[in-house]
Order: structure tokens, then sequence, then C-alpha cells
């Protein structure tokens, strides 16, 4: 599933390609997640100009001239083709054409992408927002393990399984802690984990694929990376089979 740095790069670049484009249909292959009818959809969106394109958690959200907003869930295996005229990819979910014979689709061959018009907006504060004050509060109320309290998006959106890895080795916590007995001091060290390895991610992903709207690259990762052994400090990285494969090393420390 992609995760935030992969839909931050994603949207970097359809802004900069989708921009100030006009929509002259919206097409709408498979509607079953869709939380309006793809009649009512076309309706509202077409003829309206293309104004922005960003991340809002784990969504891609497009916003058009009159304020209107189409979010994009990927869910596992949603995927994001240009095409010109015509599309010709399988599986699509919907399609964004554009007055300039330009589209936009999502694609999804297990069908469960999901489109949504004007989604609710959400009150939990995304990865990059959230401040140790926070953390320090909301993790007071569970006792789960701190990776389980990453991902969860109705506590903090836009972390997955791999940065969640990431994260937790950077800032030196173990991922079986729990959560409410992490000291304050490292709470701001997970903070500062988690901007300092998103950010430093998107860059990466940027840096090696410019153009990317699809997939997931994650060969530069030092720790959830199946093809490493060891840290870039020397460290064995151990691998835990459990519902959600987690990479970690013994230098992340444990607090239970």
């Amino acid at each position: 599933m992609p995760e935030l740095p992969d839909l931050q790069a994603f949207s970097h670049n359809l802004q900069k390609t989708l921009a100030g484009k006009t929509v002259k249909k919206i097409e709408v292959p498979n509607a079953k997640k869709l939380n309006v009818s793809a009649h009512e959809l076309d309706e509202v969106l077409s003829g309206q100009k293309l104004e922005k394109v960003y991340r809002e958690g784990k969504e891609l959200h497009i916003k058009f001239g009159k304020g209107d907003v189409l979010g994009l869930h990927l869910m596992l295996h949603g995927k994001l083709f240009l095409f010109d005229t015509r599309n010709e990819n399988k599986y699509g979910i919907i399609e964004l054409h554009f007055e300039d014979d330009s589209g936009l689709v999502l694609t999804d061959f297990q069908g469960i992408a999901t489109p949504t018009l004007n989604p609710e907006k959400k009150d939990v504060p995304d990865a990059l927002d959230a401040d140790a004050e926070y953390l320090k509060k909301r993790l007071a109320k569970t006792k789960t393990n701190i990776k389980t309290v990453l991902l969860d998006q109705k506590i903090l959106r836009g972390i997955g399984n791999a940065y969640a890895d990431e994260i937790l080795w950077h800032a030196r916590i173990s991922p079986f802690s729990v959560s409410s007995k992490i000291p304050e001091a490292k709470l701001k060290d997970l903070v500062q984990a988690i901007r300092s390895v998103l950010e430093d991610a998107e860059k990466s992903i940027l840096k090696s694929n410019p153009d990317i709207i699809n997939g997931e690259v994650r060969d530069f990762m030092n720790i959830h990376n199946s093809k490493k052994k060891h840290s870039p400090t020397g460290a064995a990285i151990l691998i835990n089979e459990a519902s959600r494969k987690t990479y970690y090393t013994d230098e992340q420390e444990l607090f239970e």
C-alpha cells in the first residue's frame, strides 16, 4: 500500500501535470465504492478546472475550481496512470477526461480502491503535523504496542507498515514497546524521526523516480528492506513474522 512519502511524490507530479486542466467528463467503470452515483459525479465535476492535487493522510485529494474535492484512496493495489484520448489500462475504477484529450485513471485489480466526492474532513492529525504533546496525551490512553499505534489512522494519519519500522529504528524505540510506557524524552525523538524519515523518503523517491505517480519505492530503506541484513550501524536486522512483518534491531529500546 502506498504510504505518506509515496503519496506526497504522486501528488507533486500530478499537480505539475494536471493543474489548470478542465474536466470534459468523468467515467466510472467500477462504481461500487463511490459514495454518489456516477451520473452525479460527472455532473458535479464536468466543466470544472482542476486546481490542486494534494495528500490527506493516506488519500490523494483533487480540488476543483468550485471547491469540490475528489478523494482517491488507493487501498492495497490501486494505481494511477495518465493517458491520451483513451484509457487502455485494465481494471479501471474512475477515469478523469480533460478537454485537451488527456486523462487520469485509477485502477485496481481487486476493485476496492475508493473514489469519494467531497470526503468528510478528519480531525485526526497528519503524521507530519503531530507534536510530542499530542502523542503524550494520546499514548497515555493506550497500552498497545507503539507500532500498532503508529499504524492506527484514527490516531495518526499517513504511516503504514514499512515506514513505521523505519521511524521506530531512527527513534531507537522497539516496535514492541508498550505505548503508554514510552518516556516523554523518547516521544520527542519519535516526533523528530517521523518528520525526518517521511520527508527524506519523499526526496529519495522523487530523486530516483522523478515522474512517479504509482508504485512503491523501498530500495533506499535502512531497516524495512529484505535485501539488507544489517542496519547502518552494523546491528543485525531481525524480522518478526506476525500478522504484519516487522523489521527491527536490538539497538531499539524496549519499554514495557
